[in-house]
């Protein structure tokens, strides 16, 4: 079998890559920068600019599937700026990919495209399944919901369509944990506003074996990529420092400071989604990490 994969450099990326080559899957990726071009038998790289909407068709070559991560980092301050630069590179991304596939003769027969809890509205009570759709107009959701409809585009071209909406990844090569961590190794650590919060967090070996067995399996529709336990703020910090053993003494940190220091991408860290992760469960996906006390063992004690 072989893949392409974009956004394959980035934290769930190379993961999924090393789960693709330890099943023997060949990648292919897409990459804006040249000098990251590889040319091995196992992973080789092609050049494409959604910006430009120009690529490398060559990338199709005996492509099986599509797995799309590309997408620039909601973890950036949201300039009116860096807002619009996180909704087009999604959809001029999911572009591109279409229109390349329109023109040419290809073998793809399957898309897994990222997506995001994020969807989801901020509540304290509800517990969202996939079939939830009395969407907000917050900025997060809109992205996701313009996201979700342009990656549907494939389904114009016979191809099986997945989207994966991802939780909280939990990684020790970047993202929330390590920022969450840093603080509390120094006994500074605290929970976010009121600390009731629900995270709806995933292990990132569990994420990354997820996508491919939706791959594996052929899974259409979309999934929540989420553990089964969520967390609330409070316990996911009281948990890092249990396993770092550091104290956990300060005082909640209060909202309007975190807005004051990162403006309106402050709610990352104080809305709420409690996301069910039944479905993918009833296909038959077994997590190796249900609950966040042996995830945080496995990542903070490695």
């Amino acid at each position: 079998m072989r893949v392409l994969i974009t956004g394959a450099t980035g934290l769930i990326g190379q993961d999924i890559v090393q789960r693709c080559h330890e099943k023997g899957i060949e990648v292919h990726y897409l990459t804006t920068r040249s000098s990251q071009i590889q040319t091995d038998d196992m992973y080789k790289g092609f050049h494409w600019d959604p910006d430009r909407q120009e690529i490398d068709s060559r990338c199709f070559g005996g492509v099986d599937a599509i797995i799309h991560l590309a997408g620039a980092s909601i973890s950036k301050r949201w300039t009116p700026e860096y807002k619009k630069a996180i909704l087009s590179s999604r959809l001029e991304s999911t572009k591109l990919l279409i229109n390349a596939l329109k023109g040419e003769s290809h073998t793809v027969k399957q898309v897994i495209s990222a997506s995001a809890i994020g969807i989801y509205p901020d509540s304290l009570v509800q517990y969202y399944d996939e079939a939830f759709s009395d969407f907000e107009d917050s900025f997060l959701s809109r992205v996701v919901q313009q996201w979700e409809k342009a990656v549907d585009g494939f389904t114009k071209l016979n191809i099986k369509v997945s989207k994966v909406r991802i939780g909280l990844v939990l990684s020790t090569n970047g993202g929330a944990l390590t920022e969450l961590a840093r603080p509390v190794k120094f006994g500074l650590g605290a929970a976010f506003g009121s600390g009731k919060q629900w995270q709806s967090w995933i292990h990132i070996n569990d994420l990354s074996r997820l996508f491919i067995y939706v791959l594996d399996h052929t899974l259409a529709g979309t999934y929540n990529a989420v553990a089964p336990n969520p967390v609330t703020n409070k316990e996911l910090v009281r948990a890092i420092a249990h396993t770092l053993r550091r104290p956990l003494f300060l005082p909640n940190i209060p909202k309007f400071f975190m807005k004051l220091l990162l403006g309106e991408m402050h709610i990352l860290l104080f809305e709420s989604q409690r996301v069910s992760s039944k479905k993918i469960e009833d296909k038959g996906f077994l997590f190796k990490f249900n609950s966040i006390k042996p995830a945080l063992k496995d990542l903070l004690r490695s």
